[in-house]
């Protein structure tokens, strides 16, 4: 037999199947993780076995050299997905079979842990060994210890019990009194239990589980858009589907879209489903990474639970996948392979005959766009759970408060609004969408703004630190004394943080205990399940953040919120910005009066009467919607058209320019060849320039931004610009071709 390997090296020249021979008494199978002889002087690499076959083509073949790992890493069906990622994404077929394994698998950097045990032979007369150690002090102890806990005892007990044990262990081996042995274990990341009592469902609950279990037992790849409001139990229907797919013998993926949101998640559905969760996110250690991920390939569990990447676990009886507040950017991924887990979550169900549920609360526009055609199946959740009303929104005009002499950052209504919420004993939450003290520094003097020396980014100023940051390559600097143009000591701090916010709440309310949550403070190992739950034991009674507060959280206590700029996301250079600005205030208000208390949000803005602040506070989803979707299509946005995105980035200002624009001259013609007469207005736009962000930690920028009308061509005219940037992407340093981008940066 042979196998078709592709071998793990990320270069478009050896992108292909290679044959390999299978040796005598080698049980290779599709999937499995092999070292390959490989070009000139037969150097060993490792590889994936994605078909086998009876013959080769040509006579002169080498043999697959080992096995990595005793059984497949790649499913049948991850390859076929893989296959359809390269078509779908323009990559690499390695670069998308890599993200089906941990990294540290390749190059065997992670091993399974085992552990040492020792045991009392069977049969053994204790009494007689025991007296045998009376001069051994040490190594009767610790056989005692053995014969007490009467089965395997692991090293590392043992050492807990008798610090030092190790010697008299390896004493008590060799003289035959205990007999060795190795365990295997597994790492596993810690987790919190929140109690989430049943409760008899809502009608609209009970139509969207029954919907949901009725296209995992159809089996056609149906997708469900679930739109309910905040707090109105999508959690408790994510939790009943998954009851019904695994009394199906199916299994379930649940994705969230910040790690933030990890702990409450897995804490719930623990809590309802025990040993049954395996858990893959980027803040696991490798370890606890591998060990969950050998966990569900060996079928030891059925639900996984993770951010984007968990969308492709290994688990073999797929037939439910939920994408909770799907409508976040975070979901597409930011490198290459540069995917977006809803699309591929579809492949995923499709593939494996189940069900994908995007559930939000304030649904992308293209997603709701779809259920409103038919393509998608809309659940809705129109209310509360228990009748409990939506949040009070005040909208407050920080114009006004600067006029009568206001100039700190909260409003008189915001401060009254905290007071009253801290009197009562309840708990408060702070948004604001930028981290640091400051978000940047500049002379008053002559307006210099003090940008990265890699990025064309200000710093941002972070008091804590006594220094500035770029939040784009991480740079530092200290805050100088004085302007490095014009030597003037007028540098001043400018803008807003989480860390001023904080600041002004203790001098406001210097009793009372805060907590901060951005990516300043969550960068230790096990920070969000810390100070979550530290906030759902009340041991705080305000909680200060970023994006990470904005959603998903469920804190009972928590009847205020205040959103103190509303506006910064609103003006951004996107045409997504009123969308996500609407999203993120309609979230973030969504976080109070979740229980028995009613809530209050104070919304602080300089532009009050725009339309999407004004739907904010209504938290209106569908009279946004058709007023949005009506401004798109008289600019011709997506969903009536497609914007594609290509990025050149290079050390070399010039050679990123020349690469650009002689790039985007011969796309340009050979697109305008593809449409044809018929299809000359189909392209709207083709712009090449500076990107808006025209440097990144010393690369150079430039970009071509194309948009298409969506008609009948737009499939071809999309091949056109694939193939051709696969045919030129390694004009400069890097190319990357985005379809649909998430940022416009």
């Amino acid at each position: 037999m042979f196998a078709e390997v592709i071998v793990d090296i990320a270069h478009t020249a050896v992108d292909r199947r290679f044959t390999y021979r299978i040796p005598e008494g080698l049980p290779v199978s599709v999937g499995h993780h092999v070292l390959v002889p490989f070009g000139q002087g037969d150097r060993t690499k490792e590889g994936f076995v994605v078909a086998l076959k009876p013959s080769a083509d040509y006579p002169e073949i080498k043999d697959i050299a080992k096995i990595v790992e005793r059984y497949p890493v790649v499913l049948p069906e991850q390859i076929e997905l893989a296959e359809w990622m390269k078509e779908s994404y323009h990559c690499l077929f390695v670069d998308a079979l890599r993200l089906m394994i941990p990294a540290q698998m390749r190059g065997m950097r992670i091993k399974e842990k085992k552990v040492r045990t020792v045991m009392i032979p069977e049969g053994a007369d204790t009494q007689s060994v025991l007296d045998a150690l009376e001069s051994a002090p040490v190594q009767k102890r610790v056989y005692e210890l053995v014969a007490k806990i009467g089965a395997e005892a692991s090293l590392p007990d043992l050492n807990a019990f008798y610090p030092g044990s190790t010697a008299a262990v390896n004493a008590l081996v060799r003289k035959g009194f205990l007999i060795e042995k190795s365990e295997t274990v597994f790492r596993r990341p810690g987790k919190i239990r929140l109690h989430t009592p049943e409760y008899e469902l809502t009608e609209a609950q009970g139509r969207a589980v029954d919907e949901i279990r009725k296209g995992v037992l159809r089996g056609a790849g149906d997708v469900f858009l679930l739109h309910g409001v905040t707090g109105s139990g999508k959690t408790e229907v994510y939790l009943r589907a998954i009851e019904d797919c695994l009394a199906l013998n199916r299994q379930a993926i649940v994705l969230v879209p910040e790690i933030s949101l990890t702990p409450q998640t897995v804490g719930r559905f623990t809590d309802r489903f025990g040993e049954r969760i395996a858990v893959l996110h980027s803040r696991l250690s490798a370890g606890e990474r591998f060990d969950e991920w050998r966990r569900i390939r060996l079928g030891l569990a059925d639900i996984v639970i993770g951010a984007r990447s968990a969308v492709f676990a290994p688990l073999e009886r797929l037939g439910l996948i939920i994408i909770d507040e799907e409508h976040e950017s975070s979901y597409q991924s930011e490198t290459q392979p540069r995917y977006l887990a809803g699309e591929v979550a579809a492949r995923r169900v499709k593939t494996a005959q189940g069900a994908l549920v995007l559930g939000s609360a304030t649904p992308s526009m293209m997603s709701y766009t779809r259920a409103l055609s038919g393509k998608y199946r809309l659940l809705e959740l129109p209310d509360r759970v228990a009748g409990r009303p939506l949040p009070t929104v005040e909208v407050v005009n920080m114009r006004d408060e600067l006029l009568m002499g206001n100039n700190s950052i909260f409003s008189d209504r915001l401060t009254e609004r905290l007071s009253e919420c801290l009197a009562a004993n309840q708990q408060a939450m702070l948004f604001i969408n930028r981290r640091g003290y400051a978000t940047f520094v500049s002379c008053r003097n002559c307006g210099y703004v003090l940008k990265c020396d890699n990025c064309d980014i200000s710093m941002t100023y972070h008091k804590s630190e006594s220094r500035t940051r770029c939040h784009y390559c991480g740079a530092v600097k200290p805050l100088p004394k004085e302007c490095p143009n014009c030597k003037k000591p007028f540098i001043k701090q400018f803008g807003i943080g989480t860390e001023q916010v904080e600041e002004a709440v203790h001098k406001l309310f210097p009793a009372v205990r805060t907590l901060r949550m951005d990516t300043d403070t969550m960068r230790e190992k096990g920070s969000y399940e810390k100070l979550l739950s530290a906030f759902h034991r009340g041991e705080a009674q305000v909680l200060i953040g970023t994006q990470m507060i904005a959603k998903g959280h469920d804190f009972p206590n928590v009847t205020l919120v205040g959103v103190v700029a509303a506006d910064t996301t609103l003006n951004l250079p996107d045409y997504r910005a009123p969308e996500r600005t609407f999203q993120l205030l309609t979230q973030v208000a969504g976080r109070a009066g979740r229980d028995n208390l009613p809530g209050r949000v104070v919304l602080q803005t300089y532009e009050p009467n725009h339309p999407i602040i004004r739907f904010a506070k209504a938290q209106d989803y569908v009279s946004f919607y058709h007023y949005e979707i009506a401004e798109r299509k008289k600019m011709l946005y997506p969903p009536f058209s497609l914007f594609l995105r290509i990025v050149f980035a290079d050390r070399d200002e010039r050679k990123a320019e020349h690469a650009c624009l002689d790039y985007a001259k011969a796309l340009e013609a050979e697109l305008r060849a593809a449409l044809g007469e018929d299809g000359k207005l189909d392209l709207l736009l083709l712009v090449a320039a500076e990107a808006p962000i025209s440097r990144i930690s010393g690369y150079t920028r430039y970009q071509i931004l194309i948009k298409l009308l969506r008609t009948k061509r737009l499939k071809d005219a999309v091949r056109t610009v694939t193939a051709f940037h696969d045919a030129h992407r390694d004009v400069c340093a890097e190319t990357q071709l985005e379809i649909n981008p998430q940022e416009m940066f």
